[in-house]
């Protein structure tokens, strides 16, 4: 799913209905269907609604909402900001359809507000069970001013929840920051239209980080829905791995990934990445590790294999490791090479990383020490890239190493410095936070919707190695895509994990022991409806998210 610009999702609303013959008018009643359509499924106990709309095509939406939703039973309180007469195209054929007198059945309390003063007088519109935000969508343009500013403040004494139409009135479309300067409506879910734009899905829109935030479509064809910003929604490459497999396969079909690392002290690493890549579901996994601690990585899993690594006396990985005979036998029919977990950077083991990935040319996963090392030879990394797929998983202090620049200052840039570092160096760079960024070499990034605050704790970028390196070798022909669809089954499963235990016991494995459900999870639902974030009102903590039975 491509993530549109403001002024594209324009272009998008104007060749829909110039190209392709689909009123402007009609495209407003199918957003006010999926906003009452939305209302009706996540606020089901809702019976009191408050419908605060603008003058614009925002506020049109929301008044053919009102009027859906009073036409269903619901007792509907309408607010305009400012005179009607200010009113244009849809949104006055929006108006025109509340107001109308014969309209059947009833379309509740219509009231006009033009001034500051005007909003005191309907303090019992607060007192509902949900406020429905329609003042300003994608076209608005800071700062948040007049009665828009007027409303916000008067939104502050209720204690209703907040569904803001598109977007909530006061944060600009195209912002690509978590959070914004200026004032902003509060917001407990989103539902916009058709694709998401830059702040659907890097911005903390809602209140809380498991509130919904949907994409609803509204007719508009694919053919219409066209971007230049390189953006795409990383959740939609989780298809790939739902395909059902053949009922001949083998494991021989499903790649074989070997993970290196580990050292004394460090045996989790190695060991929560070679657990991940079996749940990914590679074909077989082996784990190379230092000799002193090959029993702990064994015990993971029986169904792992393992490989002896002579150590130094640190008990890290060593150098004789290198020698060509052995690296044959070790590198023989191995699909995915993944580097890095619990390694330690001694002299030797330096030798020895740079060694194997010089030696070899199968696609590679490099986390954690081994991009450390990497980060000191940049020379090497950018030949280590060439003419084969190189993922790089670094946090944000990894990939201030990486580019030579602080950690500020890539947290201020997060956008641009994983496309810059991905295009110049030719690799696939997934930079992890809030909001992973998934940049790949020809300049194309995704950004990761799901995860939350409970992952970050130590063994999170483990798992994550083993995911990416798991769905990399099943899916070679299309490495890009196998990347997000392990960054967002590797959020997903960490949020399912959340909702059954709490962000402060979760540890990185109970993420993997949700993992079969969120391979289950559809992000599209019956009626549509993509949920970038958030879960349908009906489904309940214990099952989590919807599985493809339901």
């Amino acid at each position: 799913m491509h993530v549109l610009s403001a002024a594209e999702m324009q272009a998008c609303d104007r060749a829909t209905t110039e190209r392709f013959g689909i009123p402007s008018l009609d495209l407003m009643r199918a957003a006010a269907a999926a906003v009452a359509a939305f209302v009706r499924q996540q606020f089901p106990l809702a019976r009191r609604v408050t419908v605060v709309c603008g003058r614009g095509n925002n506020g049109g939406d929301g008044m053919m909402a009102a009027r859906l939703l009073a036409s269903a039973g619901l007792e509907v309180t309408t607010l305009l900001l400012g005179a009607p007469g200010g009113l244009k195209g849809d949104a006055a054929a929006a108006w025109r359809e509340l107001t109308r007198l014969e309209s059947e059945p009833a379309n509740g309390l219509v009231h006009i507000v033009e001034t500051a003063e005007d909003l005191s007088q309907h303090a019992d519109a607060l007192e509902t069970d949900l406020i429905l935000d329609a003042v300003l969508g994608t076209g608005f343009k800071p700062p948040l001013k007049g009665l828009a500013l007027a409303a916000l403040e008067w939104f502050k004494s209720s204690t209703a929840p907040v569904l803001a139409v598109d977007l909530p009135s006061g944060w600009p479309a195209d912002e690509t920051t978590a959070s914004v300067a200026g004032p902003v409506f509060p917001a407990d879910a989103v539902i916009t239209f058709t694709a998401p734009k830059p702040a659907h899905v890097f911005g903390q829109i809602t209140r809380q980080w498991d509130q919904p935030i949907v994409v609803a479509p509204i007719g508009s064809p694919e053919e219409a829905i066209v971007s230049t910003l390189g953006l795409d929604w990383a959740g939609s490459a989780v298809e790939m791995a739902q395909a059902p497999r053949a009922a001949a396969a083998n494991k021989g079909n499903f790649g074989h990934v070997l993970v290196v690392g580990g050292a004394v002290g460090k045996s989790g690493a190695p060991a929560m990445a070679s657990l991940a890549a079996m749940r990914a579901g590679a074909g077989l996994v082996t784990a190379a590790v230092p000799v002193p601690v090959l029993g702990l990585v064994a015990a993971i899993a029986p169904e792992l294999m393992t490989c002896p690594l002579m150590a130094t006396a640190a008990g890290q990985i060593g150098a004789e490791n290198l020698a060509p005979e052995f690296l044959a036998v070790l590198t023989k029919g191995i699909t995915v090479l993944a580097i890095g977990p619990g390694l330690g950077q001694s002299p030797e083991t330096v030798k020895f990383v740079t060694g194997l990935l010089a030696a070899t040319k199968m696609p590679a996963v490099i986390d954690a020490d081994a991009l450390n090392i990497l980060a000191a030879k940049p020379v090497l990394l950018a030949k280590l890239a060439k003419g084969r797929t190189l993922v790089l998983t670094p946090h944000p202090g990894e990939m201030a190493r990486l580019a030579g620049i602080t950690v500020a200052e890539v947290q201020a840039n997060r956008l641009g410095v994983a496309r810059d570092f991905a295009r110049r160096v030719g690799v696939t760079l997934v930079l992890k936070g809030a909001r992973t960024l998934i940049a790949h070499p020809d300049g194309r990034v995704a950004v990761n919707t799901t995860g939350n605050p409970g992952m970050a704790k130590g063994g999170s970028g483990d798992v994550l190695t083993g995911l990416v390196a798991g769905l990399l070798a099943q899916y070679p022909a299309d490495p890009a895509r196998a990347v997000e669809a392990a960054v967002t089954l590797h959020g997903l499963g960490g949020d399912l994990a959340v909702r059954a235990l709490d962000q402060h016991t979760y540890l990185a494995t109970d993420g993997l022991a949700q993992l079969s459900r969120a391979f289950r999870f559809r992000s599209c639902g019956s009626n549509g409806y993509v949920w970038l974030q958030g879960l349908p009102a009906e489904t309940s903590p214990a099952a989590a998210f919807h599985e493809a039975a339901e």
